[in-house]
């Protein structure tokens, strides 16, 4: 009987402990503030580098640097922003597939915002 008790308490702990927690609304807006200044920093980076300096390969990790670190705090970005408005198009949608369109359809959207136009 002990032992049913024991196992019965461990779950009921485990289930405790393993609740989602919502983290804090400031933290959501601090990080895409992080994310849209990384990427302005690569962006204004790849703008200053100069064409001419491609001939010497020791002069490629600097744009390299900034471009993987550009697109990648840009996807997180998009993410983010996407993640944000998932419970609104969730209720909006009519089914699992409406619901993966709505997404797609927000992630082309949010990338097109990043996305420097000519």
């Amino acid at each position: 009987m002990s032992d049913a008790m024991s196992t019965a308490d461990f779950e009921s702990r485990l289930k405790a402990a393993l609740q989602p927690v919502e983290p804090p609304e400031h933290l959501a807006d601090r990080l895409e503030r992080t994310l849209v200044s990384l990427t302005e920093i690569a962006a204004d980076e790849l703008e200053s580098w100069e064409l001419s300096s491609m001939r010497d390969p020791r002069n490629w990790v600097r744009p390299v640097v900034a471009t993987v670190i550009g697109a990648t705090a840009g996807t997180g970005l998009v993410v983010l922003r996407v993640r944000g408005r998932h419970r609104r198009r969730k209720a909006q949608s009519h089914g699992p597939i409406d619901l993966a369109e709505r997404t797609v359809r927000d992630l082309a959207d949010e990338a097109r915002k990043l996305i420097p136009r000519p």
